[in-house]
C-alpha cells in the first residue's frame, strides 16, 4: 500500500461478539467514527488508513477491523470467480503481498470451504495479474489475510488490519488462560456505573481480566498499546503513522487512578498470575490485589461497583459446591447495599436465589455460550453537583474512555462473625474525597440489596421488649442455682423465630426456619439486626455474638459442622465447669435442656457403676464423675467428642483411670459387650438421625431406640436405672414391651424453667 493509498477512505467492519454491537458503535463514535449496526457481530463505519489503525489501537470490545473489499451475489463457483475477479484488489494488496483466503459458508448452494478458498485466490491472482501488468505475483511481502462470508448465497469478502484478534491485548503471560476475553471485559466495565475516581470490587478474579481492563478504561490506556497490528507492516508510511498515533495516545494516559481497583482470590496461585498480568500491563499501581473468600469482602465507601464472573461449571466439583458459591451471593451484596452489583453467569435460579429481579439484563456471549448479565442498580448518589445523576450506560457513552474522550449471617448453619476489613488498601482514605466522587450525604432510592421494611423495624423493637422482660424475669435465679448459661429467649413471638441462649458473656442465637416475604440479603440484615437488639438488651459485646441457622430435618438429614475456630470458652453449670464451642457446630457442646437431668444423675451416682451412650460431650459423665461414681463408660462414634469429653472431666480435676472412654457405634458397643449386669446407672441420649460412613446402618431414633433399650437392659443390675431422652417430638414409645418393674416419663419435670418450650425433649426413667 503506497503512500497515497493511505488516504483512500475504505468501507470498514468492526466484528465483535454477539450482544456488543451498541457497544461498539458508540466506541466507534466516540472516535469521531459514525458506525452502524448491520448484522450481528458486525458493525460498519468508514474511514482511512489513519481511521483503520486508530479503531485497532482504541478499540475495547471489537474483535477485528476489516476492509470490506466487496459484496455480491454468488449462486456458483461461476459467480464467485466472476465477481471477486472483477474487482479491484490494488487499493488494498501490494503487488509482492501474500493473500491467504479464509472463509465460512452459511447455508448456501455452495458448502466446501476448500473449494471456495481455490476459487478466490484464483481469482485475486488474476485480478492482481491484470491491474499491476505483471506476469507473476512473488508473495514475499507483508500478509493481506482476505476473508470471505458465503451467507445464504450472498458473498462479502474482507481483508484482516489486525492479525492477531483485538482481543489478546499481550498482557496474559503463560499458563494465565483469561476465564473471560478481554474484549468481554472490557464491554462487562463499559456496561456498569462505574468509572474513575469510584470503587471497583472484582471477586473471584483469576487472571485479573477484568481489573486490568477497567484500570485501562480508568487511566485512559489504549488496549492495543501493548501489541502490533497486521496493517502497520503494509508499508512505511504505515508504520510511520502507527507511531504517531501511538505516542499520541501514550500521551493522553493517565498517569494513575484515584481509587484502586480491589482484585480478590482465594487460590494464592491464581493471585501470583494476577499481579503478573497487571504488571506486563502496566498498570499495577491501578489495582490491589488480596487473598479472600466472597464472605470476607466488604468495603467502607457508599457508591460503587461490583462485577462478578463465577466460576466456570467444570471450576466445581458438584452442583452442590457450585450452589453454594451462588448462595454467598446475597450476603456479599447486602454487605455493599448502595453498590450497584452486575454477574455474568449461566445460572438461571441467580435472580430467585437474591430474591429480586435484575434491573437489567444483556445477552452475552463467553466462548461462543450463551450468558446473561444481570444488573442490579444500587440507588443514584444525591450531590449539590449539576452532575449528580447516573447516566445508563446502556443510553450513552459516557462511560467509554477513548482518545476522544481524553481530549475532552450467613448461609444455611452458618456462623455469623465479622472476618476481617478488606474495604481498602492502606494507602487509600476510603473517605477521601476526589473531583470524581464528592462525598455524598444521602443517596436516591432504596439500597439495591438489604432494605429494610417497617416492619422489621417494629419486629425489632417487640424482640428487645421482649429480651428485656426475659432478662428481668430472670435475673436472680441462675445465679442462686450456680447456672451461667440459660435460654433467654425461644420463638416466644412467632414473627421471630429466634432461639437466644446466655453463655455467660456471650450470646448464642439459634434461627429456625419459618416462612417469611424477605429476600435473602434483607433476612441477613434482618438477622443482623435482631442480633444487634439482642445484645443491646443483655448488654453483650458485639463480637460475642454467634448466630447459626438451624434448618428443618427433613428424611436423611443431619446438622453438620458450619465453621472450623477450634475455639472453645469455659463456661459453669452446677459448680462444674465445661467447655463449649459457639462457633463450629450448631450445637454448642452442652445442652442446656438436660441441666436438670444432669443434676438427678449427679444424685444417684454415688458408688454406683455409671455408661453413658452417645455420650457426646460427656457433660453426663462429668456429673456422674462429681458425685462418686465407682466408674464411668462413655461411648461415641466420634473421637473429637470423646476428646471434649475427656477434657470437660480434666478441667474439672475429676479424670482417672475409673473413667473409660469407648470410641465404637453404640449398637456395636451393645453387641460386643459380655451379656452380664454391670452398670447401676445409664443415660441414653441418641441423635434423632445419624448417617455415620462407618457405621453399615443408617441411626434413627424411632426405628431402633426399642431395640437398642432391649439389648441395654441385660446390662444393667435389677433395680438399675436408665434415662432415656430424644428431641423427637414424635416419638412413640411402648415401655409395656421391655422387661422393665417401673417406666415413667418425667419429660415435663426435667425441662428447665427457662425453656418455654415444654416439649424441648422427652425423657423416660426406667428401672429393671
Amino acid at each position: 500500500m503506497n503512500h497515497a493509498r493511505t488516504n483512500i477512505r475504505h468501507q470498514l467492519l468492526a466484528t465483535c461478539a454477539f450482544g456488543l454491537e451498541s457497544l461498539l458503535r458508540r466506541e466507534l463514535e466516540s472516535l469521531q467514527l459514525p458506525a452502524k449496526v448491520v448484522e450481528p457481530g458486525r458493525v460498519a463505519f468508514e474511514g482511512d488508513h489513519r481511521a483503520i489503525l486508530k479503531s485497532n489501537l482504541w478499540l475495547r470490545t471489537a474483535d477485528r477491523i476489516l476492509i470490506k473489499v466487496g459484496d455480491f451475489p454468488a449462486p456458483n463457483f461461476d459467480a464467485l470467480f466472476e465477481s471477486t475477479r472483477d474487482l479491484d484488489w490494488t487499493p488494498y494488496i501490494a503487488a509482492d503481498g501474500q493473500f491467504p483466503v479464509s472463509g465460512r459458508c452459511i447455508r448456501s448452494q455452495l458448502t466446501s470451504v476448500p473449494a471456495c478458498q481455490r476459487a478466490i485466490k484464483k481469482a485475486i491472482a488474476q485480478s492482481l495479474l491484470r491491474d499491476f501488468q505483471h506476469t507473476e505475483l512473488p508473495e514475499n511481502g507483508a500478509s493481506f489475510r482476505v476473508d470471505f462470508t458465503l451467507l445464504k448465497d450472498h458473498a462479502t469478502l474482507t481483508i484482516d488490519t489486525t492479525g492477531v484478534g483485538l482481543n489478546r491485548r499481550g498482557y496474559h503471560q503463560a499458563g494465565s488462560s483469561p476465564q473471560i476475553k478481554e474484549t468481554l471485559a472490557a464491554a462487562l466495565i463499559m456496561l456498569s456505573y462505574w468509572r474513575s475516581g469510584r470503587p471497583l470490587v472484582t471477586p473471584f478474579c483469576r487472571g485479573a481480566t477484568i481489573a486490568i481492563e477497567a484500570a485501562m478504561i480508568g487511566l485512559n490506556r489504549a488496549p492495543g498499546l501493548g501489541r502490533s497490528f497486521a496493517c502497520e507492516d503494509w508499508s512505511p508510511e504505515s508504520l510511520s503513522l502507527s507511531r504517531e498515533l501511538r505516542n499520541e495516545a501514550e500521551s493522553q494516559s493517565e498517569d494513575k487512578l484515584e481509587t484502586r481497583i480491589l482484585a480478590f482470590d482465594h487460590d494464592d496461585r491464581m493471585l501470583t498470575k494476577a499481579r503478573a498480568n497487571a504488571k506486563f500491563a502496566g498498570v499495577t499501581d491501578a489495582i490491589h490485589f488480596d487473598r479472600a473468600d466472597l464472605h470476607q469482602i466488604r468495603n467502607q465507601r457508599r457508591f460503587g461497583c461490583l462485577v462478578a464472573v463465577p466460576p466456570a461449571e467444570e471450576h466445581f466439583s458438584s452442583i452442590r459446591e457450585r450452589d453454594d458459591y451462588y448462595h454467598q451471593l446475597p450476603d456479599l451484596f447486602r454487605r455493599l447495599p448502595t453498590w450497584s452489583h452486575y454477574v455474568l453467569a449461566d445460572f438461571r435460579k441467580l435472580e430467585s436465589l437474591l430474591g429480586r429481579p435484575a434491573d437489567r439484563r444483556r445477552k452475552l456471549y463467553s466462548g461462543g455460550a450463551p450468558m446473561t448479565y444481570f444488573q442490579f442498580h444500587g440507588p443514584k448518589p444525591v450531590t449539590n453537583s449539576p452532575h449528580n445523576g447516573e447516566k445508563d450506560p446502556e443510553d450513552s457513552a459516557s462511560n467509554t474512555s477513548t482518545a476522544a474522550t481524553a481530549n475532552g449471617s450467613n448461609t444455611t448453619a452458618e456462623v455469623q462473625r465479622k472476618g476481617h476489613d478488606l474495604a481498602e488498601p492502606k494507602d487509600t482514605d476510603p473517605h477521601h474525597q476526589t473531583k470524581h466522587e464528592p462525598r455524598y450525604e444521602h443517596a436516591s432510592g432504596p439500597a439495591a440489596f438489604g432494605e429494610l421494611s417497617t416492619k422489621s423495624r417494629e419486629q425489632a423493637e417487640l424482640f428487645a421488649s421482649r429480651i428485656r422482660k426475659r432478662a428481668k424475669h430472670l435475673r436472680k435465679w441462675p445465679a442462686k442455682r450456680g447456672i451461667t448459661c440459660y435460654r433467654i429467649y425461644e420463638r416466644d413471638i412467632p414473627e421471630i423465630p429466634l432461639v437466644v441462649d446466655l453463655y455467660e458473656d456471650s450470646i448464642h442465637i439459634t434461627e429456625y426456619d419459618r416462612p417469611h416475604e424477605r429476600d435473602p440479603a434483607e433476612h441477613g440484615n434482618w438477622l443482623d439486626l435482631m442480633a444487634q437488639t439482642a445484645a443491646d438488651g443483655l448488654n453483650v459485646s458485639k463480637q460475642n455474638i454467634y448466630l447459626k441457622r438451624r434448618g428443618r430435618q427433613k428424611g436423611k438429614t443431619q446438622h453438620d459442622k458450619v465453621a472450623e475456630t477450634f475455639i472453645r470458652k469455659e463456661v459453669r453449670e452446677g459448680g462444674l465447669k465445661f467447655l463449649v464451642n459457639l462457633a463450629d457446630y450448631v450445637d454448642t457442646g452442652l445442652f442446656l435442656d438436660h441441666r436438670i437431668t444432669r443434676g438427678l444423675v449427679r444424685d444417684q451416682a454415688k458408688g454406683k457403676h455409671f455408661l453413658n451412650l452417645f455420650c457426646y460431650t460427656g457433660s453426663f459423665t462429668v456429673y456422674a464423675a462429681d458425685g462418686d461414681a465407682k466408674s464411668t463408660v462413655s461411648v461415641d462414634l466420634s473421637r473429637n467428642y470423646l476428646d471434649w469429653a475427656k477434657s470437660n472431666l480434666a478441667i474439672n480435676g475429676l479424670d482417672g483411670d475409673q473413667h473409660q472412654f469407648i470410641h465404637q457405634d453404640t449398637m456395636q458397643f451393645i453387641q460386643d459387650h459380655p451379656v452380664k449386669p454391670t452398670y447401676d446407672l445409664v443415660v441414653i441420649d441418641p441423635p434423632t438421625f445419624s448417617n455415620s460412613k462407618r457405621t453399615e446402618k443408617d441411626w434413627t431414633v424411632q426405628g431402633q431406640a426399642e431395640q437398642l433399650l432391649e439389648r441395654v437392659l441385660p446390662l444393667v443390675i435389677p433395680g438399675g436405672v436408665i434415662y432415656f431422652s430424644t428431641n423427637f417430638r414424635r416419638f412413640k414409645f411402648q415401655p409395656e414391651n421391655l422387661d422393665l418393674s417401673e417406666a415413667h416419663e418425667i419429660s415435663r419435670q426435667t425441662v428447665p424453667e427457662d425453656f418455654r418450650n415444654r416439649r424441648i425433649h422427652r425423657c423416660w426413667r426406667l428401672v429393671r
